[in-house]
């Protein structure tokens, strides 16, 4: 295990910019998650802190250790990709092995090390078998011994559940994060999904557009974002975002619309050109001053996602109570006002 510094880390490809100036430091053991949309830079930053893209300026540390030039063998780390990458004509054990075998380590030493994995895995009862003959989820546990048994400082992952199906991305997601907490090596995982982010990491670094947005623990972000990017990108669903200014200790949508408030707003706030954010699960069905009319009702069983329109303005609702709602149908909501998050219209940050 080792903690990882990345300082002030830049990428470009000629004049175009990617990566700008990242800083963040990684405690050793954390189970840190790269995440933000697709083109952010998230899996670039993460091949240069494997060494298999070179830094353009700045400096990777991997425990006391700079690694910044150093090639990706020389890192100590270990790496599980989207696509397996798993030898077709090698049994799981002989996969899970090889790098093992290749550094000439003895027969001995390469099968108590597989069998320690597989154990870790749930992998006993299939180490004779080949690729060919394990499911999407086996052999991704199967890419993840091969990680495993090189005892490397630090786990990286790069989206390694895309390929799989909803049902079995829950499965493995979980299966991760159990096997990071049984031994401990510091892991840094990069995915698109947010639910993911929320659900696995000790630390979620925010990116988008090669920048940090925000990092932070998870709920920290789902509570504190620090801005209407991160609002709106951490929680699913979305949060509801709604034009408007305080006037009067009222805050007055464009349409017409008032919204409470809670007690604390700064005075500094009045009159200024803001967005008012509140997400679908903090909106209750209750008769009061805001009423809407149905535009689209989604029930899940546990849940009913639902769209009104308020005076123009649209609110998506979730209520996790056993309703008669259909579409076209009046509803009245009330908002709770210890959930509500104000940002600047100019520069989007949370005031």
């Amino acid at each position: 295990m080792a903690p990882v510094s990345i300082q002030n880390v830049q990428k470009h490809y000629g004049a175009v910019k990617v990566i700008h100036g990242i800083s963040v430091d990684i405690t050793d053991g954390d189970f840190v998650v790269l995440v933000g949309p697709s083109g952010c830079g998230k899996s670039t930053l993460l091949r240069m802190i494997a060494g298999l893209e070179e830094l353009s300026d700045g400096e990777i540390h991997i425990g006391s250790r700079e690694v910044s030039h150093l090639p990706a063998r020389d890192r100590d780390i270990a790496m599980v990709f989207q696509n397996y990458a798993l030898y077709p004509h090698m049994t799981v054990a002989e996969n899970m092995g090889f790098a093992l075998k290749l550094k000439k380590a003895s027969p001995a030493e390469i099968k108590e090390k597989v069998h320690r994995a597989a154990t870790i895995l749930g992998l006993d009862a299939l180490l004779e078998r080949y690729p060919r003959q394990l499911s999407g989820g086996q052999r991704q546990r199967v890419a993840m011994g091969r990680a495993i048994v090189r005892d490397p400082k630090v786990f990286l992952f790069d989206e390694p559940l895309s390929n799989l199906d909803a049902k079995l991305r829950v499965q493995m997601r979980g299966e991760i994060k159990a096997m990071h907490q049984r031994i401990g090596t510091t892991t840094i995982y990069v995915t698109h999904d947010q639910v993911e982010a929320m659900t696995m990491a000790d630390k979620i670094v925010v990116l988008h557009d090669g920048y940090i947005e925000q990092v932070g623990a998870p709920l920290e972000l789902y509570d504190r974002p620090a801005n209407i990017f991160v609002a709106g990108f951490i929680g699913s669903p979305s949060m509801n975002f709604i034009d408007g200014r305080i006037e009067e200790g009222i805050f007055r949508t464009k349409n017409g619309l008032t919204l409470p408030l809670p007690k604390d707003v700064a005075a500094s706030a009045h009159g200024r050109d803001l967005v008012y954010g509140i997400r679908p699960e903090h909106i209750r069905a209750a008769a009061g001053n805001i009423e809407g009319t149905v535009t689209l009702v989604e029930g899940t069983g546990s849940e009913i996602y639902a769209k009104l329109n308020c005076n123009g303005d649209e609110i998506a609702c979730l209520f996790r109570e056993r309703l008669n709602i259909q579409f076209g149908s009046t509803v009245g909501i009330s908002v709770d006002t210890d959930h509500i998050h104000l940002f600047d219209k100019e520069t989007g940050k949370r005031i």
